[in-house]
This record gives C-alpha cells, sequence and structure tokens, in this order.
C-alpha cells in the first residue's frame, strides 16, 4: 500500500529521551533466594523526544493523516464548536453569609449581577410540590462553560428573564423546603465545585476535579436542558452567593430555540419524512432528550427563524493508495455501485506476596489502588460497557418545577467514559475480564439490531460531523470486520428477489425507513425505493403486508442466497491443490508424515460437494506431477527436469474427482513419505512449482496449499540469505522487511484473477526469507503459516500444534471466488485497506478464496460535511460461492451517531479497535519507511491524542498525565506494541519472525489480535467455582486478569499467561505442594519436568478445573496455543519474563517510565 496516507503526521524524532526512576528488573535477574535489586540498566533504544515543529508545509512522520504537525496549543487558545468558551476563575474565598442578600458582583466578574426585584415580585406566591409544600420558583439559568459571558458594562442592568407565568423572576435564591440556610462548608468554598466529582479523594482535602460539559453541541443536534438533582443538594447545603458564581445571563430569544428533536418540515424537492413505523428509529436517545418539563420554550414571535442548513454537495473520493489494477473483474459488474451516490440529505431527525523486591520509587498516590476518585457509573448488565450516556434525570412531575427551569442549562454529569484519569496516580485500569467494547449512543430501537462488535467495529463510535475535527482528535477512523466469522446464528433467506437501492445498490437492512407499506428511504444515499411485491410477503410470520418485519430488515448480519443475475457462469466445485517441498531438508524434518496423515484422517471432511477435485504436486531440483486418472492401478509419477520451461504433461489427469478417485488418492497419501525417504535433493525450485500450480487451476480456480521448508534456490523466485545473526539484537533500524524480488507478488496477482488462492505453510529453523514469500499469499487472500525450528522428534509440542492447525484448515468453511465491497453514508470516504486481498477498485477487494479466520482493516476520511445528518451507516458485502456450490451473499450493517463535539469524539473512542488499527498502519510504515519511524508515530499518536484532550477537552487543568476513562488503556497498548516481536529493537530477533508476526497483525481479525498484543495473565493454582462459567456442561472458572508486572506474580503460586499463539504456565519454586500433585501431577517441585507441555489427565477437581480453564481459553480462536510449563530455570523463562509488558526490559523502558515520557512530551 502507498504511505500517501501518513504524508501529515504529528511527531518525529528528537533528542534522547533521559530515563526515569528505575524500574523493576526482574526480566533481568534470575528468580533465586536473594533477588538483588540492581542499578537500572543501561540500554540503547531509548524513546526519542520530538523534535521541533518543522516548517510551515513540511509534513513530519505519523500514522494516520491528521494535518500539518502543530504542536499542541494551550487551553486558553482552544475554540470548539459553538460559541465563545469563556474562562471561569476559580471562586473567590468567602466565609460564611451575613445575609441572605449576596454581595455585590465585582467589575471583572464573569457572571452578571442578580436582576432587580420589586415588592409585587417579592409578594410572588410559591409554588406547590409534590410533597405538599411550598416551592418557590427555581433560580435564573446556571451557566455553563460554552455560554458567553454578558458585557460588562458598568452601570447597565441585566432585565430580567420573562418566565411562562406572566411575572418576573426574583432574586436567585437557595432551593429550600422550610430549613434554615446553613454555611458552606470550607471545601466549597476553597475549591470548584464539579458535577462529575463528589466522591471522597483519599486524603485530607478534595482535589481540584474539571467541570465537564456534555449537553452542549453534541450528538444530537442542539443540546437539551437537563437538570443534576445532585446539584440542587448541593445548592441547598450552600448559600445564595455560592449559586451566584454559576448563574448565567438571560437568553435572548436566539438562545432559547427549542433543539431539534422531532423531524422538521421538509422544504420542496426534499426526501419525505420517515413514517410512524421507523420514527423512533432516528430519534436521539432518552439519554439525550429532556423531560417534556424541561425542555425549551418557542421562541417568542418576532424571533429570528435559524438559517437553513446547506445543502450537501457531491463528492467523489480519491483512488485507493495501493497497487490497484485496471484489468476488469468477472464478478465486478455483479457487486456494483459506488459509495458517492447522488441524493438528497437526510432531513434533521430527533497486599500481595511480592518476589522479594517492590516496585520502583513512585511519587506519592501511585500506589494507591483503591477506587477511582469519581463516582463509577450505573454497572450494565450488556456483554459490553455502555458507551458515552449522559445523566439521565429521575422523573419529575410537572409541579415540581416552575416552567421557568426550562430556561436553566445545568451541565449534565460527564459519562463514564470521559472520567478523567491520571494515569501516574492510579494503577489498576485492568478490569478483571475482558475489556469490553464501547456501545454506541444510539436509541435502543437501533442499538438492539446494530451490528456485532465481533463482526464490524469502528475505531470511533461516535463519527466526528467533520474533517478538521476528526483531525483535531489526532484519533484515526476505521473499520475493522471479521466478515466471514463463524456464527451460531446466522439468518438466511432464499428469495427470487434480493431488495436493495436503484441508486447505490445497498441491500435493504435493519436502518432503512419505510414511508408507507410501498416505499422504503436508503440509508446511505435517502432515495426513496419502491416495495417489490414480494417483500410484502413475511415468511418468518407468515403474514402479508409487513415489510418492516422481515428479516432482512430484522438483523444487521444476514446471508441471501443468489438467484442466477448473480452468477457469470455455474459456481465452480471446491478445487484443492497441494504442493510440496520432498527435498532432502524437509524430509528430515518429517513434516509430509503428519500432512499425508492429517489429510487421510480428514478427507471425507473436506468442505465441498460431489464435484470437488484434488491434485498433488511435489518439487524438489525438479517437478513431480501426479496421474490420478480412474483406471490406474496405482499412482503414476511425471516428473519435469526443465524447471525454466513448466507445461502439465496430462492436464486432464492432474485434477480428479475425489469421490471417482479416492482410492488412489488414498494410495498416493500412504505412499508418498516413503517415496522420498532416501533422496539427497538439497535444492528446492519453489518458483516453478507455483507457476505449474497456476497453471493447472487457471481454468477453474480454487486452492493451492505450498509447504515449504528452506530457502528456494533454483529457478525463477530463487532467493539468496538476506538476514545477518550479528543484527538480530541491533537497536536500530531493521533491514530486508519488504521483498527481495516482484516475482511472488506477480504471480499473486495473476493468481487472483483467475480465482485461485495460495496458502503458504512454512516450517524451517533455517531463514526462508519470509518477506519475499509471503507475497504469493498476501495479494491472493491466502493464509501464511509458520512454524519455526520444526521437527517432528526433537520438537513433539510444535508438531502437536501443526496437527491441530491442520485439521482446522483441512475442515473449515471456505468460500470461492468472493468480492466485498464497504459502502458508507455520503461524505465518508475509504482510503486504505489491510489485510490479504487485492484491491480491485476504490472499495471492492478481490478475495479468491474467503476463510472465517480473516481479518480486515480500512483507514477512512469525512470528504465532506455531515451537516444534516444525525447518524451514519457502513455496509459490508461479501459475496462468495459456497464448498456446496450456491452463490451467496453475506451482509452486515452498522448504525453510529454523528456529534459535533470534541467530547463527544473522545467519549466515543474504542481503544482497542485504534490499537488494531495502528498496528495495521505501523505495519506499513516499517515497510515503507523505517522500523524506527513506526515505532515514532505509535508514541506519537498517544502523545497526540494525550496532550488533545488535556488542552481541548478539559475545562479544568490538574497536575499529572490525564486521559479519558475510555482512552486510559492507550499508553499501555503502545506500549505493548512497540514491545512486540514485529517492532522491538534490542532483542535478539529472527527476521523470519518479525516479518510473521507483522502478517499476523495485518491479517488477523481484532479479538485473536488483542492477546498477541497485550497477553493476558491469571492465578490459576487457587481457581474457585465462584462467579464460574456454565460452558457446555462444563464448570469453567473465571479467576480476574492481573496486570502485566513481575510485581503481580508471587514464588508460593502458578500463573498462566495467554499470549494468543502460546500460552505459559509459570510454577513458582514455593508453590503450593497440593497443587503440583494434584494439578501437575509431582510429588514435589524438584520432580516438575523441564520441558512438559500439556496438562495431565488427573481425576481431581483442582485438575478438572484448570484443564477446563486451559481448554475454555484455547477454543476463544481458530488456531492451536502451544501450552509451556516452565520453572525458575527453564529456557522458556526468558520468553514469559519478556512478556510482562509493564516491567522494564534490557533494552525498553518500562510502562511507568513510559507514561512519565508522554507526559513530558505532551506538556510541550
Amino acid at each position: 500500500m502507498s504511505n500517501s496516507g501518513y504524508n501529515s503526521q504529528n511527531g518525529a524524532r528528537g533528542q534522547p529521551y533521559t530515563n526515569g526512576p528505575s524500574l523493576n528488573p526482574a526480566a533481568l535477574q534470575p528468580l533465586a533466594p536473594g533477588f538483588g535489586m540492581p542499578g537500572p540498566p543501561q540500554y540503547s533504544n531509548q524513546i526519542p523526544s520530538k523534535s521541533p515543529i518543522p516548517p510551515a508545509g513540511v509534513p513530519a512522520p505519523g500514522l494516520y493523516n491528521s494535518g500539518p504537525y502543530q504542536s499542541a496549543p494551550p487551553p486558553s487558545s482552544y475554540q470548539p464548536p459553538g460559541p465563545t468558551p469563556v474562562s471561569r476563575p476559580p471562586p473567590p474565598q468567602m466565609g460564611p453569609p451575613q445575609s441572605m442578600t449576596p454581595p455585590p458582583p465585582a467589575t471583572q466578574s464573569l457572571v452578571a449581577p442578580p436582576p432587580p426585584t420589586s415588592h409585587a415580585h417579592m409578594m410572588t406566591p410559591p409554588l406547590p410540590t409534590t410533597h405538599g409544600q411550598m416551592m418557590t420558583p427555581p433560580p435564573p439559568p446556571i451557566r455553563d462553560h460554552l455560554t458567553p459571558p454578558p458585557p460588562a458594562i458598568r452601570g447597565h442592568v441585566t432585565p430580567p428573564v420573562p418566565a411562562t407565568h406572566g411575572h418576573m423572576m426574583p432574586p436567585a435564591q437557595p432551593i429550600t423546603r422550610g430549613h434554615m440556610i446553613t454555611p458552606p462548608p470550607p471545601s466549597l468554598l476553597t475549591t470548584p465545585t464539579s458535577l462529575s466529582n463528589r466522591s471522597p479523594y483519599p486524603g485530607s482535602q478534595n482535589p481540584p476535579q474539571p467541570s465537564w460539559h456534555y449537553g452542549g453541541p453534541g450528538a444530537y443536534g442542539k443540546s437539551c436542558d437537563l437538570v443534576d438533582p445532585a446539584f440542587i443538594t448541593s445548592v441547598q447545603r450552600g448559600s445564595a452567593h455560592l449559586l451566584t458564581q454559576r448563574l448565567a445571563p438571560p437568553r435572548t430569544p436566539e438562545q432559547l430555540r427549542p433543539p431539534r428533536l422531532g423531524p422538521p418540515l421538509h422544504e420542496p424537492g426534499a426526501p419525505p419524512g420517515v413514517s410512524a413505523a421507523r420514527q423512533t428509529a432516528l430519534r436521539p436517545p432518552a439519554c439525550l432528550r429532556a423531560p417534556p418539563s424541561m425542555r425549551p420554550t418557542p421562541p417568542p414571535p418576532g424571533a429570528t427563524p435559524p438559517p437553513p442548513h446547506p445543502p450537501q454537495q457531491e463528492g467523489t473520493g480519491p483512488p485507493v493508495a495501493g497497487d490497484f489494477s485496471n484489468t476488469p473483474h468477472p464478478f465486478d459488474h455483479l457487486e456494483t455501485g459506488s459509495r458517492h451516490m447522488a441524493g438528497p440529505p437526510l432531513p434533521p431527525q430527533p497486599g500481595m506476596n511480592r518476589m522479594g523486591h517492590s516496585y520502583p520509587t513512585l511519587p506519592p498516590g501511585y500506589q494507591n489502588t483503591g477506587p477511582p476518585t469519581a463516582t463509577p457509573g450505573p454497572t450494565s448488565k450488556q456483554p459490553y460497557s455502555p458507551g458515552p450516556q449522559p445523566y439521565q434525570q429521575p422523573p419529575m412531575g410537572a409541579a415540581q418545577l416552575s416552567p421557568s427551569m426550562a430556561q436553566l442549562s445545568l451541565q449534565a454529569q460527564p459519562p463514564e467514559a470521559l472520567r478523567v484519569v491520571n494515569l501516574l496516580q492510579e494503577r489498576s485500569l485492568l478490569p478483571p475480564g475482558p475489556v469490553p467494547a464501547p456501545t454506541p449512543c444510539l436509541p435502543q430501537d437501533l442499538q438492539k439490531v446494530n451490528c456485532s462488535p465481533e463482526v464490524f467495529r469502528c475505531t470511533l463510535t461516535s463519527i466526528p460531523q467533520t474533517q478538521s475535527l476528526l483531525n483535531k482528535a489526532k484519533l484515526p477512523l476505521g473499520l475493522l470486520l471479521h466478515p466471514f466469522k463463524d456464527l451460531s446464528q446466522l439468518p438466511v433467506v432464499t428469495s427470487s428477489t434480493i431488495v436493495r437501492c436503484r441508486s447505490c445498490r445497498t441491500y435493504i437492512n435493519p436502518f432503512v425507513s419505510f414511508l408507507d407499506q410501498r416505499r422504503w428511504k436508503c440509508n446511505l444515499c435517502y432515495r426513496v425505493n419502491d416495495v417489490p411485491e414480494e417483500f410484502m410477503y413475511n415468511p418468518v410470520s407468515r403474514s402479508y403486508g409487513e415489510p418492516h418485519k422481515r428479516p432482512e430488515v430484522q438483523n444487521p448480519t444476514i446471508e441471501f442466497i443468489a438467484p442466477s443475475e448473480y452468477m457469470l457462469r455455474p459456481p465452480q466445485p471446491a478445487v484443492y491443490l497441494f504442493v510440496l517441498d520432498v527435498s532432502h531438508n524437509a524430509v528430515e524434518t518429517g513434516y509430509l508424515d503428519v500432512v499425508c496423515q492429517s489429510l487421510l484422517d480428514n478427507l471425507s471432511s473436506l468442505p465441498g460437494d460431489a464435484r470437488m477435485k484434488m491434485g498433488f504436486i511435489t518439487f524438489d531440483s525438479t517437478i513431480h506431477f501426479y496421474n490420478l486418472q480412474e483406471g490406474l492401478s496405482q499412482p503414476q509419477m511425471l516428473i519435469i527436469s526443465d524447471i525454466d520451461d513448466i507445461f502439465l504433461p496430462t492436464p486432464d489427469s492432474l485434477l480428479v474427482n475425489l469421490n471417482e478417485c479416492k482410492e488412489l488418492v488414498q494410495d498416493l497419501l500412504k505412499s508418498l513419505p516413503q517415496m522420498f525417504v532416501k533422496t539427497m535433493e538439497t535444492q528446492s525450485a519453489l518458483g516453478p512449482a507455483l507457476q505449474a500450480a497456476f497453471k493447472l487451476l487457471s481454468p477453474t480456480g480454487g486452492r493451492v496449499s505450498v509447504f515449504q521448508t528452506q530457502l528456494p534456490s533454483l529457478g525463477v523466485g530463487a532467493l539468496k540469505s538476506r538476514e545477518d545473526p550479528n543484527q538480530r539484537a541491533a537497536a536500530k533500524d531493521v533491514q530486508h522487511l519488504s521483498p527481495a524480488t516482484d516475482f511472488y507478488k506477480k504471480l499473486a496477482l495473476d493468481c487472483s484473477g483467475q480465482q485461485v488462492a495460495v496458502d503458504l505453510f512454512l516450517l524451517s529453523g533455517q531463514y526462508c526469507d519470509l518477506a519475499s514469500l509471503g507475497c504469493i499469499s498476501r495479494y491472493s487472500a491466502g493464509s501464511i503459516y509458520y512454524y519455526p525450528s520444526y521437527h517432528h522428534q526433537h520438537n513433539p509440542a510444535q508438531t502437536e500444534c501443526f496437527q491441530r492447525d491442520l485439521k482446522r484448515y483441512f475442515t473449515r468453511k471456505i468460500g470461492f471466488e468472493a468480492v466485498m465491497r464497504i459502502r458508507c453514508t455520503k461524505g465518508l470516504s475509504i482510503h486504505t485497506f489491510h489485510g490479504n486481498f487485492f484491491v480491485r477498485s476504490t472499495d471492492l477487494l478481490s478475495l479468491p478464496n474467503v476463510n472465517p479466520d480473516a481479518g480486515f482493516a480500512v483507514q477512512m476520511s469525512i470528504e465532506e460535511n455531515l451537516l444534516d445528518m444525525q447518524v451514519v451507516s457502513f455496509q459490508a458485502a461479501l459475496l462468495y460461492t459456497s464448498s456446496k456450490g450456491e452463490r451467496r451473499i453475506r451482509v452486515h450493517t452498522m448504525c453510529l451517531p454523528v456529534v459535533n463535539s470534541l467530547s463527544d469524539v473522545f467519549a466515543g473512542a474504542d481503544v482497542q479497535a485504534i490499537t488494531g488499527l495502528l498496528a495495521s498502519m505501523a505495519v506499513d510504515r516499517s515497510v515503507t519507511a523505517s522500523l524506527s519511524d513506526a515505532r515514532d508515530a505509535m508514541t506519537n499518536a498517544a502523545i497526540d491524542s494525550l496532550a488533545v484532550f488535556r488542552s481541548s477537552v478539559l475545562t479544568i487543568q490538574q497536575p499529572g498525565l490525564l486521559a479519558p476513562r475510555c482512552l486510559c488503556l492507550f499508553p499501555l497498548y503502545i506500549l505493548a506494541l512497540l514491545k512486540q516481536k514485529a517492532f522491538r529493537t534490542g532483542t535478539s530477533t529472527r527476521l523470519d519472525e518479525r516479518v510473521f508476526a507483522m502478517c499476523q497483525l495485518k491479517y488477523q481479525p481484532l479479538s485473536y489480535l488483542l492477546l498477541m498484543i497485550h497477553p493476558s495473565l491469571y492465578r490459576v493454582d487457587q481457581l474457585t467455582d465462584e462467579g464460574a462459567l456454565n460452558v457446555s456442561e462444563r464448570t469453567v472458572p473465571q479467576p480476574p486478569v492481573l496486570q502485566l508486572s513481575a510485581e503481580r506474580l508471587s514464588r508460593d503460586g502458578a500463573f498462566l499467561m495467554d499470549a494468543g499463539s502460546v500460552m505459559y504456565l509459570w510454577v513458582g519454586k514455593n508453590c503450593d505442594p497440593n497443587f503440583l500433585v494434584q494439578v501437575l501431577g509431582v510429588p514435589n517441585y524438584a520432580a516438575l519436568p523441564q520441558k512438559l507441555n500439556q496438562l495431565p489427565e488427573l481425576d481431581t477437581a483442582e485438575s478438572v478445573r484448570t484443564r477446563a480453564f486451559v481448554g475454555w481459553l484455547r477454543e476463544q480462536r481458530p488456531f492451536f496455543p502451544l501450552l509451556h510449563i516452565i520453572r525458575d530455570e527453564s529456557q522458556m523463562k526468558a520468553s514469559f519474563m519478556q512478556s510482562l509488558i509493564e516491567d522494564r526490559t534490557e533494552s525498553a523502558l518500562s510502562y511507568y517510565e513510559f507514561l512519565l515520557h508522554l507526559q513530558q512530551q505532551a506538556s510541550k
């Protein structure tokens, strides 16, 4: 892919960073009884600080396009959308009030003086309340930080605010119910009041807290005036003067314009309104709508009406950067339609046992792991935590509030996602279980039909209204997809008519609106379409006349069985071709026996129908074909020695029907491992063998499975070793991450054009140049498997892993001759894809094969402002041929709200999706630029987002490294990426292992990827049934997730680390003997074997719990992770200790030191 999208980032390398306090050296010292505490080790790979701002117009390195580099503006210079913000001075020092009359305001005060009152106003009777008491009219509106200050003119008296009862509002008085006014507590007189934090802070006094605003220009048009009852309580305990500090000036009729909560009358030519059946789908959620008694009153007669919204403009996105082909694709016109379609816009709608040493010296309070200072939000019973939810007002009767309360503008309590976290003080940030995905702030009827985040996920669950707002947030916008994921429930629709938009070709989905029973409006281009007669019948309820209840409109993920117009030719049969390395090196590894036996065991489970075909090619210095034609008594080998001119000797008998020639295939698989036992051929002609495979599968398409054990040395595609073992631990840039030849990429593009995908299995302990060989799979939508140091005798654990991976590979679902198109609402643009595929057009991916273990990522930008849109939608359509010969279309649709404030953008940030997208972007940067540039750009991504949050979102500045709750794990994930095998420096890493880690970051779905980036650590020697899950009649314990630090380890315990593709069970030297006997089956620690890779099956409760937990973890992913049971002196201990992300290593900072570095850079 091109790096054109990276040319404007905000940071560069500069002066080296001076390390902070010494951290835990556990990773460097053997765990022995002494556990000395040496000084901090020296290392050369220091994270550099930012360089000075480059000259205007000069781009700086970065990961995502966010404009020219600019240093974070000071808080006073930020201009948020809407009225100009004002700075609120700290409240003056006051003593107890002497009277009920507030003191006169100072000349420079930002608060308007209270309006004068007359005797008649003082005689206004109070309003009755629901408690039978009398209630005085409420005070004037409380001004938030977005309300402009009144003009400070000496001698000017602000007129009173007219009330709906026809009388003037009395002076501001505290709301009481017959109680005496008590002086305010000292804490209220010395510290600013915060609506977001009222819980006691551990200490003698409350620290300054930010004053939040979430009810202003936000996700749903104009702000809703909400009242926080907790604030009223604080007023009751205060004084009239304290209340005056929060008052706002009277609002003009222009300010009293009600929010656009309902569908306005459309102007001539605009699309008609939404029908009643779907009106609630586009209304703001109840959490954002004020009660009727609190909604703003209509503007008085003569008020200036709001200006009309500017019309949407059409635009066409730039071409996607990357390698595109102008060759027409045979299925392009079947999945047609552009994202940029004309159409009218949618009208606006409403005490731990430590390992002999302690954590390094920390500032006071950092070791405090008590509850957060802010009151936590309400818990959710959903599988993932709720997203940004404003404060929900309890129901209040109309008699409780004066109608003039509608003019109040109190700040709503900020959502949990925006709760401020000081990363330098709060360490316990990991949840006890998996990190939940944020929930978009959508109406309930839309949220319940939104796509699952396991399938379709966005980095921002609140889409910025403009590109400038997105640039200001310094957060990437993109999608992460798992389109062919194995689903337990998938609605399948068989219909002769698939309803799609006539303009943009969007498939009908839950987010369209029905104007009536005969018309529906597209949610992407807003065109009104007719409802076909067949769609009027509901096959589920067997009723007629209810198109809005059809399965297509009730499920965000659905699969259609396509009719004949979606086929250019009869669906191809499942064709499998195996290309096997039979050189001397390959035979020595013993892999051939495993492959042939696994294929024999799963021959009947291969996906396919009666037309399924199979063929075999073996190679060393020559190419070997196998004639399996029906009627032969045994397979016939055909050898081609001229590898420079490859041809097919008998094309019709090399690919045979499996059902007709099954016995010959079985005979070949049984005899193949013995045919080359005595071979002395050491050369490898991989390139010519791939050319032969391409010629053999070109007429039909299919899947090629290549097994390679050494560097190709003969014919086209021959490679030479480029790795210098002495440079594996270099602290500088790593070389040779890009391909050495374009042969494999060009061949992959030819394969893609003929619907052929190539899967690569690399089994070698020697350098094989995976950077070059991987192109054959990357551009043909194939998969890459890598087994370093594979040997069937010397490495039995890896042999077991290989066997299990092969079983999954042979039996998993597969789709042939597939294309995938991603559509989005007009105004959004796709500009970069990540994954294994070939891009045919700006939004169409060619996937000769698609499998349920493949993930994709997409970078996006905002080309046109989304001013008139309340929500936007994204749809991914995957058209493929099933193994049974059916043409199918799987459609996923997701809906997200549009917001116009920076705080709302941050509140909707999905830290895991952002990390996954940044990882893919960093891989591209490593190949196109350098590894150091990628590392700097990832670090700058964390610096920039935290700097913007501090300068432009926080209203009260506080010391420390502050982050919103939704991004509090962002620095930890970035540090984990920097220490990941793909990006780490200063640690010995084989080049092929590094490249394979990069391939996984680009190819794996997010749910599998996160464990590779940030492993999970559990203590397993104390498992209980408390809080356990019941899965398939098994009781699965659920221990809490621990921080990745040696501080969390203890010598008397056993700890399991799940790192995705590998698991480590570290057993402490003083581990409980009961665990050793009941779980590991050894009498004492000394009897524990040095190499143990599986848990023994013992008939004890402890063994059943432990095996159930490990098995449950393995079931969460399609591949089989190895389990290494290690002791203190085991060789695998170094790998285990390197995965403790929060500890210092010989070449990388600790988590606390990394936070200090981020604070230093973010404060510049």
